[in-house]
């Protein structure tokens, strides 16, 4: 004779072995803090060195840390015309040799984690290989990071340099080009990404 004390037992059993063969989630989502973040671009013109900030940036990390860290997913979108130097013509002669008309941003995406080494203290030394999109031109960069992972935020400090011209920008000139700008540029980055 079936009975309710019995089906209890088995719906208990039942529950318990659902529970233990479900897979724990172990990835955890952080969003870009544009307002905590901070990307600069500088580079050298024939009259002075020279930095941008971007006003407006986004992007996402995905880290997994069933084991090891791992980063599952990493984006960073800039919007061009958020490219601000202080000074306007400047800004005018960026936005013209970037093409922003078409092209309105710029974006890195993640294809590869090469390293991601422990140095103590939540603290990571890490080696990426990502596309980065400029004017439409897309290039695998090689980018060595410090990241910082807690519960609710991750930092990632670096910088990178390359040169305008393997995106297919000319370097911007300035006052009927007398003043011309150095074709090797480098963004530094200190981006704060919260859950």
């Amino acid at each position: 004779m079936v009975t309710f004390k019995n089906i209890s037992k088995s719906v208990l059993s039942l529950l318990f072995m659902l529970f233990l063969s479900t897979p724990q989630v172990y990835s955890q989502t952080y969003n870009l803090s544009n307002q905590a973040s901070k990307l600069t671009v500088s580079g050298t013109s024939s009259l002075h060195d020279w930095d941008i900030d971007a006003e407006q940036q986004k992007g996402q990390i995905i880290l997994n840390t069933a084991n090891d860290l791992k980063i599952e997913k990493l984006t960073l979108e800039v919007t061009a015309e958020s490219l601000k130097s202080g000074k306007g013509g400047m800004d005018k002669n960026t936005y013209k040799a970037l093409n922003t008309g078409k092209h309105k941003t710029i974006n890195f995406q993640l294809t590869e984690v090469k390293e991601i080494k422990s140095v103590g203290n939540d603290n990571y030394k890490t080696e990426i290989v990502g596309n980065l999109t400029i004017a439409g031109v897309t290039k695998k960069l090689n980018i060595n990071l410090d990241m910082s992972v807690t519960s609710s935020k991750v930092t990632l400090n670096g910088k990178k340099s390359f040169k305008m011209t393997d995106f297919g920008i000319d370097p911007p000139k300035a006052l009927l080009g007398t003043i011309t700008t150095g074709d090797e540029v480098t963004i530094t980055f200190n981006t704060v990404l919260n859950k």
